[in-house]
């Protein structure tokens, strides 16, 4: 029973510092107008018939980006780049422009879309790639690039277990969707000298 008691308050003090976190930042849509709800995860998730047709998709709400990319490409770039799948097609489903924010709960003729600088649009080529496997053989024949399963992320373990997402680099492997580390940008940690990117950039 203590066990149990202590589990519970756990979650309890992890979901208010969520909370906390993600509430007046920039993914915070519970004050907009066209967000009913007034709820702030509503418009992302839900507990009940989600949508499961993307990988590593947490309890999906929103409409999902049918859009083709155009994938960054590089004569020094040696990963292998398609079009964006997991974490970073979520993401890409407000940001690519094509798919309006108020599009979710099974809602898709909403007419609020990502405009400015929070576009990027179908063209990715001049963006840092995503949905690439970063792995030991990737570091070993880039070698700019640390080894993910041994170098230290800074955030308590290895870039593997703390940036990749079944073992990929994704949009959520350098930001915070919900604000948990507080840094601008919603990144996960500060970028200050450079710091996110010589995580794991060897340069």
């Amino acid at each position: 029973m203590k066990k149990l008691i202590a589990i519970m308050v756990v979650f309890f003090f992890a979901g208010t510092s969520f909370a906390q976190n993600i509430a007046g930042s920039a993914h915070d849509f519970s004050t907009e107008n066209w967000n009913n709800t007034g709820e702030i995860c509503v418009t992302c998730h839900t507990p009940h018939q989600a949508d499961i047709s993307v990988s590593d998709a947490p309890l999906w709400n929103h409409e999902v980006t049918t859009a083709t990319f155009t994938p960054y490409t590089s004569g020094t770039l040696d990963a292998t780049v398609a079009q964006p799948n997991g974490s970073s097609k979520l993401c890409l489903s407000c940001h690519d422009g094509t798919v309006a924010v108020d599009n979710f709960g099974g809602r898709t003729n909403g007419n609020e879309f990502v405009t400015g600088d929070h576009k990027i649009g179908t063209d990715l080529r001049n963006d840092h790639p995503v949905s690439f496997i970063y792995d030991a053989s990737l570091a070993t024949t880039d070698d700019g690039l640390f080894n993910p399963t041994t170098t230290n992320s800074g955030l308590g373990s290895t870039i593997k277990a703390d940036m990749l997402i079944s073992d990929k680099l994704q949009c959520a492997s350098c930001h915070d969707v919900h604000n948990g580390s507080g840094v601008a940008d919603l990144l996960v940690k500060s970028n200050a000298a450079s710091a996110l990117c010589l995580t794991c950039h060897n340069k």
